[in-house]
Formats: structure tokens, C-alpha cells, sequence
């Protein structure tokens, strides 16, 4: 693999950090300002918000623009977001910074996703891609437990001085040695990349981001309940259990890259179904702690494979002007994240217990397997006219 994809993979693994280590700061963050918890829990929701915004809005506006040049200004708009919340003198200016950060998110990886591919031969794309993201799956096994345990003890500002650190490495490895890349035509800009969304298939592959990945994060998003509650582990073992949730994520991610290269259809058909069937095994077996740890595992890993095959199908799709759909899928992702967490929070609302939002989660997941078997056989009877080029279907 080209070294530079190690540059474009700190780089994920500063922007996974920093969205998701506010997780384990949340006591200090709001001790520190004398907010309540549901307000400081918008400093989670408010950067999901503005990861999805930033994902279509500012991959649009610098579709123009040479793409290397563009991840070296996202970084330092990164750092800029980061900076601004190491300082913060107030809950809002925090918010601001947490803001200005998830913006660039969205376009980071939706660009960066097209950047890695074109450093690769077309057989190796798909595991460029997940060698980006892989930064992103280093951050919850590594970087969140780490980071938390610098803002406990040194306080919630030293972790965003350290991602900040992490920004500019990442900023400077960009630089140096992800190779330059040809700046747009002047007719490769919005209105080309938006010719992309002609395609059902880039529809239905946002569709299949939002189902196939929502139901996983529905299911994990209330996980601590699930653990303490019904599989009776004690408190203080949930970071450690999602510790291995996060090297299934790493698996997953590394070995659903080199499937989607060989088979990219057939190994997110299968993929999904599988995670489908670990949510379901995971629900009805959530009782024994043995079984649990097992499902955890697997349900990261299944999860997660799902990405780069997903990141890579809309690519495909739109091959002539990828840099915007692939931005939309990055956004789609968060949706689906929204959208599992909402569905997940109504199941427990009603009354439903606290494995509800992992059955919750089967049925999403196994609604985006479904979307995937229709755009398949969609495209094998030939019926979607604006495929841009030919898609490896098998």
C-alpha cells in the first residue's frame, strides 16, 4: 500500500477521536461548564449533526478544487475546531469548536475515500478505503480509552490538545506524502457531480448506508444498558468490553476491504446478512455474558466490514463524478447512525427492554440487505439506464 494512506489514516484517526472521546469526557465537560448531562449530550449530537451537513454542503462547494489541497484545508480546519475547544471559555464556544471540527469530517472522508482509491490500482480500492478508515477503527480500540484516561487526569482540555497534535502531524503527512492530484476541470465541478444522482443506484446505495449500517449503531448506541442490565456485567468492565468491540471493528474493516476487492456485491450481501444473524443471536443469548462478549466481537466486526464495501458501491456508481457521493455517503452513514439510535431510544420508551434495540437493529439491518437484493437485481436485469460505468457484479 502506498505510504501515503498511512497520512489519510492519522488523519481519520484524529477525526475518529474527536468525535468519539467526548463520550467518556462528558462528567468533566459538565462538572467544568454546570450544564446537565442531556445538555452536554449535545456536544455528541450537535457534531453528528454537523458531520452530516458537512458531508454533502462542503464536499460541494469544493468539488472544484484540487483534492489534495482540500484535505490539507479540512485538516486545518480541524485543528482549528480543536483548538478552539481546548480553549473554550464557555459551553458554547465548546459547542462551536466541537462544530467547526465535525464539518470538516463529512468531507474528509468523503474525499479522502477518493483520494486513497485513485492511489491504487482498481483491484486494491476497496482496501485503500479501508486503510483510510482504518484510523477511524484505531480510535475506539486505542485512542478513546487513552484519551479519556489523559482528560481524567489531566483535565478534558489536555485530550483536545493532544488531538490537535495528532491534526498537525496529519496535516504535514498529507503534505509530504500523499501524491498531488489533478486539479479539476472547469466542467468537473457542482453540476458534473451532481449528475451522479441520476443513478437509482446511487440512491439505493445511500439507502442500503443508511439501513445496512444504522441497524449496528442502533444497536450499540445503548450497549452499556444491555451489559449492566441484562448481562450483568459491573460498570467498570463496559469500557473494556467495548474495547473489544473495537478490535472487531479493526478486523472487520481490514477484511472487508480485501473481500469487497474480490467480490464487492457478494461480500456485502453476505456481510450483511450475517450481521443481520449475529444481532439476532446477540439479542436472544444477551443474558450470558460468555455469549455477549462473543457477540460484541462479531458485531463490530461484521458491522464494520460493511464500510469499505459500502463506500466503494457508491463509488462505482458514480465513477464519473464520485467526490460528491461519496461526501453523501459519509453523511448517510451518520443518518443511519441517527436514525438506528432514534428507533433504538422508542423501543426502550415503550417498554420493550434493553435488548429491544438490538432486535430493533436486526430489522433495520436486514431492511438494507433487502434494498441491497433489489439494486442488484435491479442492475443485472439492466434496468438502471445511468450507471456512469460498468460495476463488478458478483
Amino acid at each position: 500500500m502506498p505510504i501515503g494512506l498511512l497520512a489519510l489514516a492519522l488523519g481519520g484517526f484524529g477525526i475518529g477521536l474527536t468525535e468519539f472521546v467526548i463520550m467518556g469526557l462528558l462528567p468533566e465537560v459538565a462538572a467544568d461548564f454546570a450544564v446537565t448531562e442531556s445538555v452536554a449530550g449535545y456536544l455528541i449530537s450537535g457534531y453528528a449533526l454537523a458531520v452530516a451537513v458537512g458531508g454533502v454542503a462542503l464536499t460541494a462547494a469544493v468539488t472544484r478544487f484540487d483534492r489534495k489541497r482540500v484535505l490539507m484545508a479540512l485538516m486545518v480546519l480541524f485543528i482549528g475546531g480543536n483548538v478552539l475547544s481546548a480553549v473554550a471559555s464557555s459551553y458554547e464556544i465548546l459547542l462551536a469548536g466541537r462544530i467547526l471540527a465535525a464539518l470538516c469530517h463529512g468531507a474528509f472522508f468523503g474525499i479522502g475515500a477518493v483520494v486513497a482509491a485513485d492511489m491504487v490500482t482498481p483491484a486494491k480500492r476497496a482496501g485503500a478505503i479501508a486503510m483510510m478508515f482504518a484510523g477511524l477503527t484505531i480510535a475506539n480500540v486505542l485512542g478513546v480509552p487513552f484519551g479519556t484516561l489523559l482528560g481524567q487526569q489531566l483535565g478534558w482540555r489536555s485530550t483536545f490538545w493532544a488531538i490537535t497534535i495528532i491534526g498537525i502531524v496529519a496535516l504535514i503527512g498529507i503534505a509530504v506524502l500523499v501524491p498531488d492530484t489533478k486539479r479539476a476541470a472547469p466542467s468537473a465541478g457542482l453540476r458534473t457531480e451532481l449528475t451522479a444522482f441520476k443513478s437509482p443506484q446511487v440512491w439505493l446505495s445511500i439507502a442500503i448506508t443508511i439501513l445496512g449500517f444504522g441497524g449496528m449503531f442502533g444497536a450499540f448506541t445503548y450497549i452499556a444498558y444491555t451489559l449492566t442490565d441484562v448481562t450483568g456485567f459491573a460498570s467498570s468492565s463496559v469500557p473494556w468490553l467495548l474495547v473489544l468491540f473495537g478490535v472487531g471493528l479493526f478486523i472487520g474493516n481490514y477484511v472487508g476491504g480485501k473481500l469487497a476487492d474480490r467480490a464487492l456485491t457478494t461480500s456485502l450481501t453476505a456481510t450483511l446478512a450475517i450481521l443481520t444473524v449475529v444481532l439476532i443471536v446477540f439479542a436472544a443469548t444477551a443474558g450470558s455474558q460468555i455469549m455477549t462478549i462473543i457477540s460484541l466481537t462479531l458485531m463490530g466486526a461484521f458491522g464494520f466490514a460493511t464500510v469499505p464495501a459500502l463506500q466503494m458501491r457508491i463509488m462505482n456508481y458514480a465513477s464519473t463524478a464520485p467526490t460528491l457521493a461519496s461526501g453523501a455517503n459519509i453523511a448517510a452513514f451518520n443518518v443511519g447512525n441517527a436514525l438506528g439510535a432514534w428507533i433504538g431510544g422508542l423501543t426502550i420508551a415503550g417498554g420493550l427492554g434493553y435488548t429491544s434495540p438490538i432486535w430493533a437493529g436486526a430489522i433495520v439491518t436486514v431492511s438494507g440487505l433487502a434494498v441491497l437484493l433489489f439494486a442488484t437485481a435491479l442492475h443485472n436485469r439492466g434496468a438502471d439506464t445511468t450507471e456512469q460505468a460498468p460495476v463488478p457484479i458478483s
